[in-house]
């Protein structure tokens, strides 16, 4: 089959590799109608994230018709039209069991190497390094689904691919984000980050009654975006993001604050942005925390900081003390998928929300690695990829 491989730090390639088959029998192979270039993979691509290695299938966010079952998959059927979650959750140990999908504790062979880093292993997840599990991902034309029985969530009617395909992490992970904030009515919440994760906790927390939402980005498209859903923009190039949110709140600053940008955040200060710059190039660090530092310190007293965007290892200048001496609460965690399938279907089918909204190119599995390098530098106002075999 065709699939898309990591070669290094900024090269991908589209190479024929052996189809995926059978290995145990709670397995599934999916043959993928739909995938989709996230921005989590940047991560990858740029040789942020360790433990890749050259071949490795990348792709977390896939869906597909099911063509083989092992013997002990009772839930799915040859011919199962399904949106496959990346965390990979094997459903009956303690975490599973409590709706922490990406934490599973037997999903991740390789649990050794993510110890090593995190103290504790997080979950399996596809194409996603070694570090968790090594698994193929889905930016292929097949994939096999381990613990089928667990994951993939059967789209029964005509609903079209784009409509549902991103259940499989950037919709349950935007609304995750959100839910983490305990948003209550007349709350405002400031978004970091307007990307496609960044939309959808905007369009979640209207969802969950916020009165203000306020978006932070450098990218007047992605901005524009944002506000039709009905956020405040803010474009930190031409504001103090601080004294902005100070004003804007009567001095009081968000009751909550998402950070959905992550390890690889942007900062105006040439001096800023260069001081972690090196220090990622170097290795000394593994994050560019410029988005985390702002939210907590823009973050009312008291109030939520929710985190949602990737990291990876270890950042510099984390302000502990604004953190601990102002009450504020940390939450965050790759999204437990799983846990808001049902019930975010249920909001696409009855109209709710739209998640096709943020698709800006469509393109053949053929033209990932064009794909990669227009989602990287944002040329053509690219916003968000789908791929079809």
């Amino acid at each position: 089959m065709k699939a898309t491989c990591w070669m290094g730090r900024n090269t991908v390639e589209v190479r024929e590799v052996p189809d995926p088959r059978i290995l145990n029998s709670r397995d599934a192979v999916v043959r993928i109608t739909s995938s989709a270039i996230c921005g989590s993979d940047l991560h990858l691509y740029d040789g942020y994230v360790p433990t890749m290695k050259k071949g490795d299938i990348l792709g977390h966010e896939f869906m597909g018709e099911v063509v083989e079952v092992g013997p002990k998959v009772s839930t799915l059927k040859v011919g199962d039209r399904v949106v496959v979650p990346f965390p990979i959750a094997c459903g009956n140990c303690t975490s599973c069991e409590h709706g922490m999908y990406s934490v599973c504790e037997n999903s991740n062979p390789n649990a050794g190497l993510a110890e090593k880093l995190m103290g504790h292993a997080p979950s399996g997840i596809f194409g996603y390094s070694h570090m968790l599990g090594g698994y193929p991902g889905g930016q292929a034309q097949y994939a096999r689904v381990p613990f089928a029985d667990v994951g993939p969530i059967k789209i029964e009617d005509d609903l079209p691919d784009e409509k549902v395909l991103f259940l499989s992490d950037i919709l349950p992970t935007g609304w995750m984000g959100a839910e983490m904030c305990d948003i209550k009515p007349g709350d405002t919440i400031a978004v970091w980050g307007a990307g496609p994760v960044g939309q959808f906790a905007v369009a979640s927390a209207y969802l969950m009654g916020a009165e203000r939402v306020i978006c932070i980005d450098r990218f007047p498209y992605r901005l524009r975006l944002a506000e039709r859903a009905g956020a405040e923009a803010l474009n930190y190039e031409d504001v103090d993001v601080l004294d902005t949110l100070r004003d804007m709140t009567a001095g009081r600053g968000p009751d909550a604050c998402i950070d959905a940008v992550g390890m690889e955040a942007h900062h105006p200060t040439p001096a800023m942005y260069a001081y972690d710059r090196v220090k990622q190039a170097a290795r000394l660090e593994t994050e560019r925390p410029y988005a985390l530092r702002e939210a907590i310190m823009a973050c009312r007293n008291g109030g939520i900081v929710s985190v949602i965007g990737v990291y990876g290892g270890v950042l510099d200048k984390f302000p502990m003390g604004s953190l601990m001496n102002r009450s504020l609460t940390l939450r965050s965690g790759q999204c437990h998928v799983q846990r808001y399938l049902k019930p975010l279907l249920a909001k696409i089918r009855d109209g709710e929300i739209d998640p096709s909204f943020v698709i800006t190119h469509r393109m053949r599995l053929e033209d990932a690695p064009r794909g990669y390098e227009m989602f990287k530098n944002k040329t053509d106002e690219c916003n968000k990829i789908v791929l079809t075999p």
